[in-house]
């Protein structure tokens, strides 16, 4: 799969796109051979709802992924009890300010029986100037081609939005000799605040205290 990002605007919407489900459903489900492209008609009622669980990154923490050249992010799951494989999947990224991302090489939509997606944040990012991705948490959403409303049906996939991940944009190298400054340190102000720092004064007002009346001990202990 092309890591090349997608040139489409984020929307604030997170209802998969029309038109964009693929023109009929594969054969096969490249997660699991027991996974057959079975009609929705020919599903029992009494069959659990298909679903999808993340196996990368791992959902025991948020993942950090950091938008830079040559840094793709790849997502990855598997189905479980799925009796129909979708015709399409929409993989999204929702930003905390409620901003939606399509996530991947084609506008976020893939393949009904994709287990992986890989997105090139950094390229997207380059392609769409003026929408960048924010430094701050996002969740993937991915649904098939019913949107991400879609009830929970027997053999069906079920919409998750279980994962969440944070980008953050590093920044740039400036040498010193180009100008770079610590903007936490300050030595002279540091310096000039020391020694009339009411803490300084007392460590120092302390050290001498224990220094005389050690002294004063070993004088008694000497007579």
């Amino acid at each position: 799969m092309s890591a090349a990002a997608s040139s489409a605007a984020p929307s604030r919407s997170s209802a998969a796109p029309s038109g964009s489900a693929a023109s009929g459903a594969p054969s096969s489900a490249a997660s699991s051979g027991s996974v057959s492209a079975s009609s929705s008609n020919t599903i029992p009622q009494s069959a659990p709802a298909g679903s999808l669980t993340i196996t990368s990154p791992p959902q025991t923490s948020v993942a950090f992924f950091k938008v830079a050249s040559n840094q793709p992010i790849t997502f990855a799951w598997s189905f479980t009890d799925l009796l129909s494989i979708p015709a399409s999947l929409t993989v999204s990224a929702v930003c905390a300010n409620g901003v939606t991302y399509p996530v991947g090489p084609t506008n976020g939509v893939i393949p009904g029986n994709s287990t992986s997606v890989v997105w090139d944040a950094y390229a997207f990012q380059q392609a769409n100037p003026q929408s960048p991705l924010p430094q701050s948490t996002y969740t993937l959403n991915i649904f098939d081609e019913r949107g991400p409303g879609a009830a929970r049906s027997p053999g069906l996939l079920s919409p998750n939005a279980n994962l969440r991940f944070a980008l953050y944009t590093p920044q740039p190298y400036t040498p010193i000799a180009s100008g770079w400054q610590c903007s936490g340190c300050n030595v002279a102000a540091a310096d000039r605040l020391m020694p009339t720092h009411p803490a300084f004064v007392s460590v120092i007002a302390t050290i001498l205290v224990m220094f005389i009346s050690g002294v004063t001990l070993l004088r008694q202990g000497a007579r």
